[in-house]
């Protein structure tokens, strides 16, 4: 005989009340639905007659209207625009709005700490040393940065979530180089490396990877990619900063390359290398490379392989100037010989019409990132400030659209049109006929805008 308790009992009871409640029901009048949630209006923010150069044409057009409603431009108008309640409005008065600057070539983990610092410091101090030198980067007006070097995914990964401000970042990860490439800082009793030695401190804290062979190289490469990297940067030939290779020497077989653009294209990506030299340089496009970083000692059947290729050209206005990172010994001697070509790179790139970047490379001394600016209205001794202006902005957004599926942040990028996303800067001046405007931006950019959000406004 089966017995129950009466707490079991109750909770048979309770159930079947509970499979029988819906019948009992059945027969009442139905509840009205639940009012449907009232949408927010959007964020608003109206630029009241603006002179817009919109990241392509030389003339800008004047007396413009722009609105933007949350992240992105919602309405161009040379007619007046209504806005809510609540919208910012702010009073162009004839100034020029344009698009964000974009700087193509940055090392941001390293922008703002010596050399022996970078790869010695521990992690946590090099985050949040670069944590404010992006924040001084966006106040600059640069709203975009590639950066084709360091460990720089978490401090994206801050700027995006709102933690710490700072310019969009397209990262690469860790440079790959060959051993003894310009992308190997051991010490010399670091090798050989025995098979089961440890990684080096800045491979293991993500600022570059050694890989020798086609096999670690695909490796290094999916590495970078499962971690976030939205382009690959290999190391092709000498560099300056590297302490073992000579500037002419030829790094990677065009096999290796091909590895590494076999993976990137395998994620809808693409690589990039550092490469000054003939041999370098036409090795990679070989590989299917689609852009190279830097150039300077290329030549006319180079510049030629390049345009055909259909490759971008990354090129910085490297000079012996005041705006020369900082180099001693060797490494000065590889510098001055670099710089000496630039001039004639620039000159290639023009009659073979390549498809050109602005960036600065700008390493080890933050008082030379406080000048990304003035950098960039340098190119004035090759370009009108017309070109000046469309390359750092809808040019070098063409290239970062290359990373296709990984672009970190979809949508259109250096232009002033209807639905791009709402990087702005609010000049005081026209860039158009004075680029050295672009020189003083604590002075000259008024307003500036990333992702809809207003970072400064001196609009009186």
């Amino acid at each position: 005989m089966i017995r129950f308790s009466a707490f079991r009992w109750g909770a048979v009871l309770a159930a079947a009340l509970c499979v029988l409640a819906p019948a009992a029901r059945s027969h009442e009048a139905p509840s009205p639905p639940a009012p449907a949630p009232t949408a927010a209006p959007p964020a608003q923010t109206l630029f009241v007659d603006a002179r817009v150069f919109d990241g392509r044409a030389a003339t800008p057009a004047a007396g413009v209207h722009v609105l933007v409603e949350n992240n992105r431009i919602a309405k161009i108008s040379a007619t007046p625009i209504a806005v809510g309640p609540g919208a910012t409005v702010i009073q162009a008065a004839g100034r020029t709005l344009m698009p964000g600057l974009i700087d193509a070539h940055t090392h941001v983990m390293m922008s703002e700490i010596s050399q022996p610092a970078a790869l010695t410091a521990d992690i946590g101090f090099l985050n949040i040393v670069a944590a404010r030198g992006a924040e001084a980067m966006l106040m600059r007006g640069f709203t975009t940065v590639r950066d084709v070097g360091g460990p720089s995914f978490g401090l994206k990964r801050a700027i995006d979530r709102g933690i710490t401000v700072g310019p969009r970042i397209y990262p690469s990860g860790a440079f790959l180089s060959q051993t003894g490439g310009h992308g190997d800082f051991r010490l010399p009793n670091e090798v050989p490396r025995e098979s089961n030695a440890p990684l080096s401190f800045h491979e293991r804290i993500g600022v570059g990877a050694i890989a020798d062979g086609t096999e670690q190289v695909i490796l290094r490469a999916r590495e970078q990619l499962r971690q976030g990297a939205s382009q690959l940067k290999l190391m092709a030939g000498g560099g300056v900063a590297s302490p073992y290779d000579p500037l002419d020497v030829t790094q990677y077989t065009e096999e290796e390359f091909r590895a590494a653009v076999v993976a990137a294209e395998n994620w809808g990506t693409y690589v990039t290398v550092h490469a000054y030299t003939p041999r370098a340089i036409q090795s990679a496009l070989r590989a299917g490379v689609k852009c190279i970083e830097h150039g300077q000692l290329m030549d006319e059947p180079t510049a030629k392989m390049i345009a055909d290729k259909g490759a971008w050209l990354s090129l910085q206005p490297f000079l012996d100037d005041e705006d020369a990172n900082p180099m001693t010994g060797e490494s000065r001697v590889k510098q001055l010989q670099m710089v000496a070509g630039t001039d004639t790179a620039y000159r290639l790139a023009r009659k073979y019409r390549i498809r050109t970047a602005f960036g600065t490379d700008t390493l080890f001394d933050p008082s030379l990132g406080a000048r990304q600016g003035k950098q960039l209205a340098k190119l004035v001794r090759w370009y009108t400030p017309a070109e000046i202006l469309k390359m750092a902005t809808a040019d070098n957004a063409e290239l970062l659209a290359l990373s296709g599926p990984r672009n970190p942040y979809p949508g259109k990028l250096g232009v002033v049109e209807e639905g791009a996303l709402a990087d702005l800067l609010l000049v005081e001046g026209d860039p158009l006929k004075d680029i050295a405007l672009l020189a003083d931006p604590a002075r000259n950019f008024v307003v500036i805008m990333k992702d809809g959000k207003v970072y400064k406004n001196a609009v009186r």
